[in-house]
């Protein structure tokens, strides 16, 4: 249990900055809690992040200047709620209203920390958990060849729930478009299938009570059979990008329908692709060859040659995120990591990329060595490390938190060790960690507009954190137990 230093209660079920100013504070007469944890070691400083993303971060999630003028009292931050509505009040801004930045950073202090309440739950691993770009429709996709769509404007109700066809192993991922029309889902297997979400149709059972389009990534050559691990529409909804296990990165024309491009991209699987930003020309890619590729679509200088090439992990990479600008991306890596990277420091060289460990290890059922913990690649290239979290056993995914409502200031990630874990992006400190689950927690999802997160996992939870909560009595460890049993 963590107590303020106001000597607040912050149940352990997860604690954070959910209030960075208790109640006297909003009148500037209380201590701030600036941190819950550190996610640096006892004696090691976080190293300065860059400050043009220093900057940035704090232009999107820091108060206007002139509020300090036109508002008496104590210059700090964050500034509190009654001053902020006091400097509305008096048109600090000329414009009579809060500003993007002045509604990130009222925001961006009340984190979803509370909780959890229970969404679903099921026999099956949860792989996916994604809410939609406006925050309508949340997509689970379960090992069990399941993928529900809930309804979260309509009280989390199940708009459609799929079964999955030429399944393989497990629903690797899922993506919707970009209109919410369609959503697209991938297993081991070559083959993309793409159901229409807005069909009347509860029960989409894949060509019983519904058609299941399949898109062959496999071109012409039917020989061999490869998985797909990663899939995501572009901006425009007219093409898909996936990642492979056959070391591949494919793009699929919708209009045109069929394959428009394959880049032999990798010296290994490759874990997860995304689009830099809206454009659709770059491509980030990460893959078990420990590195992280930029692919410039408008200029391709030779065949399956990236645009350049970003080194620093020590282990494969499991999953990227763009931060949507086409210059920083974040990747989670099987060395326990996560880092921030920026484009503009991308070298052309791989050879630096060598193999730096002496000792045997498979994430799949082993623990990372000890002494592997504190290695650094000697040429890293990464604008920052971020650690605590445990990435093991399955391609663990993290995100930059919501640009709406936080101006993209944290980094959350789900872990092995069961938790969610969230991180300050400039200060680099976890500023929550989330526990409820009893299995590792493959994918999260914040609300694109509200403080309010999703965590699902292998024990088969699907549950939402919020803040303030919603009133209702959470789950509780010994009710979560009980149930367990019940579907067992």
């Amino acid at each position: 249990m963590f107590v303020t230093a106001s000597g607040v209660d912050i149940d352990e079920m997860g604690y954070a900055m959910s209030r960075l100013e208790i109640e006297s504070e909003l009148f500037d007469g209380g201590n701030t809690v600036h941190e819950a944890s550190s996610s640096t070691r006892p004696g090691k400083l976080f190293p300065k992040v860059d400050d043009e993303i220093s900057q940035l971060t704090n232009l999107r999630s820091g108060p206007n200047d002139r509020l300090h003028q036109l508002v008496p009292g104590k210059q700090q931050l964050p500034v509190s709620p009654v001053r902020m509505l006091a400097g509305r009040e008096s048109n600090y801004s000329g414009k009579g209203r809060f500003s993007s930045a002045d509604r990130c950073h009222m925001l961006s202090r009340y984190l979803p920390v509370n909780g959890p309440w229970l969404v679903d739950q099921t026999t099956s691993r949860a792989y996916v958990s994604q809410f939609s770009a406006d925050g309508s429709l949340f997509v689970a996709g379960f090992q069990g060849s399941n993928i529900r769509i809930y309804n979260v404007d309509r009280g989390w109700k199940v708009q459609k729930n799929i079964l999955a066809k030429s399944f393989r192993w497990t629903v690797t991922d899922t993506s919707l478009s970009p209109d919410q029309r369609y959503l697209v889902y991938t297993s081991m297997s070559p083959v993309v299938h793409i159901v229409n979400v807005g069909s009347s149709t509860t029960e989409s059972f894949a060509n019983v009570t519904e058609i299941h389009e399949g898109l062959d990534f496999s071109s012409n050559d039917r020989r061999y059979s490869f998985g797909i691990f990663s899939v995501k529409f572009s901006t425009d909804g007219r093409e898909l990008v996936a990642g492979s296990s056959d070391d591949s990165i494919y793009v699929y024309d919708l209009e045109a329908n069929k394959l428009s491009l394959r880049i032999m991209a990798h010296s290994a699987d490759v874990n997860t692709v995304t689009f830099a930003d809206e454009s659709g020309n770059l491509i980030y890619s990460g893959s078990d060859d420990n590195l992280c590729k930029v692919w410039d679509r408008r200029c391709f200088v030779a065949k399956d040659k990236p645009a350049g090439v970003l080194v620093g992990h020590l282990e494969g990479i499991t999953f990227l995120d763009s931060r949507g600008d086409g210059r920083y991306f974040i990747s989670n890596g099987k060395d326990q990591t996560i880092k921030l990277w920026d484009i503009r420091k991308m070298s052309s060289d791989t050879s630096c990329n060598l193999g730096y460990r002496n000792f045997e290890w498979d994430y799949r059922w082993m623990d990372y060595p000890p002494q592997a913990r504190d290695l650094k690649h000697p040429s890293d290239g990464s604008v920052a490390t971020y650690k605590g979290h445990s990435v093991l056993r399955t391609l663990i995914r993290c995100y930059f938190s919501p640009e709406y409502s936080t101006g993209q200031k944290y980094i959350y990630t789900g872990s092995h060790d069961s938790r969610v874990y969230i991180y300050d992006v400039v200060t680099g400190a976890q500023v929550a960690v989330l526990k409820h689950h009893t299995s590792p927690v493959r994918d999260c999802s914040w609300h694109p507009h509200y403080p309010v997160l999703v965590s699902s996992s292998w024990d088969g939870d699907v549950v939402k954190w919020e803040f303030p909560g919603n009133g209702e009595a959470p789950v509780l460890a010994n009710e979560r137990r009980v149930r367990r049993q019940y579907y067992d």
